[in-house]
């Protein structure tokens, strides 16, 4: 499974942003999808994560703010980030998990300013 993740940019705090993760095939096809992020000196942690019975997952500190979806395409998965926060300021990973294997994207940067 190859992974594209796209929409990153700069925002400002309390503003909005779409991150999109295209999947080199049906995200139905694929029984988990999640957004990681890895901010400077700190190890890499789970955001959101979808199943394919629509079933989602949030960290605490995102819960009520960022919403994982699938796209309009079905190989899409997208986390729409809402009031963010500077703390929100990372790399955000698009990740797959499927018969025991992980699968990354290349990640797409998200700075928030204050």
């Amino acid at each position: 499974v190859q992974l594209q993740a796209s929409g990153g940019g700069l925002v400002r705090a309390g503003g909005s942003l779409r991150l999109s993760c295209a999947a080199s095939e049906s995200s139905l096809s694929i029984p988990y999808m999640a957004y990681y992020r890895q901010a400077p000196g700190t190890q890499r942690e789970l955001v959101a994560s979808m199943i394919t019975d629509g079933s989602t997952n949030y960290a605490d500190s995102v819960k009520g703010r960022f919403f994982i979806t699938r796209g309009v395409a079905d190989n899409t998965v997208d986390l729409q980030m809402n009031s963010v926060k500077p703390e929100d300021t990372a790399v955000y990973y698009c990740n797959a998990h499927r018969n025991g294997r992980n699968y990354w994207g290349q990640g797409t940067q998200v700075t928030v300013s204050s």
